[in-house]
């Protein structure tokens, strides 16, 4: 049964009036707006023009080279790596980081043929992006999570270099965020690099987050490629380079370590494989946006938006430091921020009152570490430059959420609201839902949360 385009449209116009709103700064996760619109016409034109092409191989497509090409060589220059800095342009940050972790590991196990079936050990902190232990799922590493300080947030170096000494000989990678997703703050980059590289350890500067907003922030410590013993980077342009979803950068301090994350074969009787992602055909939309937005801004287009979320970042922070009974977590460099509890503002309560507001924030649930201290439940804040334009309204409205919630008593654990999600959904005030999925022990939680998120998309029996 064939339908009109004009139907097709207008169910999809539908389907998106249903979703929160990716313009105007009222949602301080997911999404990141620069707030102006002909960047979204440009970005949209460029990917457009691309929807064609797959970017299996760019010996074919030369478009896709010339744009990798250029994509790598302005990052190279912008983390300020040298000419032996190569790498690729990858569907996103999880992709980025996999494909960092691979590269250390493939290099580790070529260092000795002993080690040829090994299992190699990954060195990060508490902080470190889920991707990492997603790639060490599926590459087969053992994971070392080293605790972070609970007042700051912040990795210690003498700590992960000490894990790196217990791990021996199987470490293969240590991690640092620049910054950290759940609380905004740069990991000691330089003081690990050198310790890892007098290790002989590769050492990867996850910048995901932080890549396109840290240049032009000011007062930021050494983090990317002009640190010694930094091997490897990863930034997304689809986050502060205001590029669509998805795209994303790995780069390799030399081009043995970017060889070593291709895949290649002939063992089949088609065309010969050679893969440098893990992807085999790839859109080339979003690569075509994100060379035209960065063409379009330039550096100096960049600094001005990192500027104005600059300004929204303090704005926020200043009504949270005036705000009784809530604090940020430590010091955060960049536009992340983590609120909370400092005596009677609930975050996931804060979380609920702000939604009710118009806003969508984050429930982080606070975390046991290995050695037993815990990092708070917060409420995390991803501000962008479109955050100034409504910077006084979320401000009032944070201030008038916590005088909603002060002294309001957390919501109770309830164990029943598992099957009740499963069965019904999400409700719409996730306070009790969060609190509850922080006080389960994982193996409750995490079939729990796959079943959500399983449930969301199943089609359901047959008609």
């Amino acid at each position: 049964m064939t339908r009109p385009a004009a139907d097709v449209l207008a169910e999809l116009t539908a389907l998106r009036e249903a979703d929160p709103p990716t313009h105007g700064g009222r949602v301080l996760s997911y999404v990141y707006d620069h707030g102006r619109p002909e960047l979204d016409r440009l970005a949209e034109q460029a990917a457009t023009a691309f929807l064609p092409v797959n970017g299996l191989d760019p010996t074919t497509f030369r478009s896709v080279a010339v744009l990798e090409r250029a994509l790598v060589a302005r990052a190279r220059t912008l983390f300020h790596g040298d000419d032996d800095v190569v790498g690729s342009v990858t569907s996103g940050g999880t992709e980025s980081c996999l494909l960092a972790v691979k590269t250390a590991r493939d290099v580790w196990r070529a260092a000795d043929p002993a080690r040829a079936h090994s299992r190699a050990t990954l060195v990060l902190p508490t902080t470190a992006h889920p991707a990492f232990h997603k790639a060490a799922a599926y590459l087969d590493l053992d994971v070392v999570a080293v605790p972070v300080d609970v007042a700051s947030g912040r990795a210690s170096a003498a700590d992960l270099l000490a894990a790196l000494d217990a791990a021996g000989p199987r470490a293969a990678l240590v991690v640092v965020s620049a910054p950290s997703y759940p609380f905004g703050v740069v990991d000691p980059v330089a003081e690990v690099a050198a310790g890892a590289a007098a290790r002989g350890v590769a050492c990867h500067v996850d910048a995901c987050i932080g890549g396109f907003v840290l240049p032009w922030w000011g007062d930021v410590e050494p983090w990317d490629l002009a640190v010694p013993g930094v091997t490897s980077l990863s930034a997304d342009l689809h986050k502060y380079g205001y590029a669509p979803k998805g795209v994303s950068l790995v780069l390799h301090r030399g081009r043995d370590r970017h060889r070593a994350q291709y895949f290649a074969t002939t063992a089949w009787p088609g065309y010969p494989v050679v893969n440098p992602t893990v992807l085999g055909s790839r859109a080339a939309g979003a690569m075509a946006a994100a060379w035209a937005v960065g063409e379009s801004l330039g550096d100096d287009g960049y600094a001005d938006l990192v500027a104005r979320t600059r300004a929204a970042t303090a704005t926020v922070r200043a009504a949270v430091d005036a705000c009784p009974g809530m604090r940020v977590v430590g010091e955060p460099t960049g536009p992340l921020l983590a609120v909370a509890d400092d005596g009677g503002v609930d975050p996931f309560h804060l979380v609920d009152a702000l939604r009710r507001r118009g806003w969508l924030a984050q429930s982080q649930p606070a975390m046991t570490q290995p050695d037993g201290t815990t990092l708070p439940r917060t409420a995390h804040l991803t501000l962008t430059a479109v955050t100034d334009d409504v910077v006084d309204a979320l401000a009032a409205d944070l201030v008038r959420s916590a005088d909603e919630v002060r002294g309001v008593t957390p919501a109770a654990v309830d164990p029943s609201l598992v099957e009740r999600v499963l069965t019904h959904g999400l409700p719409d005030e996730l306070a009790g839902v969060m609190a509850t999925l922080e006080a389960l022990p994982a193996d409750v939680v995490v079939p729990a949360l796959v079943g959500v998120l399983q449930a969301a998309i199943d089609p359901g029996p047959s008609a």
